[in-house]
């Protein structure tokens, strides 16, 4: 084994694997950070175009029941109206 006192190359060499790998982890850490985010921000637009979709079709259902409703009405009274006259004839 080699005294550190004796070859002043060991601590140097200590100290640079000791800042790579505090880059690395560094480097590593804000990759998944980024990755995180972009994820996220996927799943964001996600969400928010499935509710804008799942909105509109549920408010053009409405929309449809809400004629076929009038129509129908229309038609019933129409009809009660059709037959009325034909009683009172």
């Amino acid at each position: 084994m080699v005294d550190p006192v004796e070859d002043p190359g060991v601590m140097g060499r200590f100290l640079a694997w000791t800042a790579v790998g505090v880059v690395a982890v560094v480097a590593v850490g804000w990759l998944a950070i980024a990755l995180l985010k972009a994820l996220l921000g996927v799943a964001v637009y996600l969400i928010v175009g499935a509710a804008v979709i799942g909105g509109g079709a549920i408010l053009y259902r409405k929309a449809r029941r809400a004629i076929n409703r009038d129509e129908r009405l229309q038609k019933r009274i129409e009809a009660a109206t059709t037959t009325y006259r034909q009683r009172t004839r």
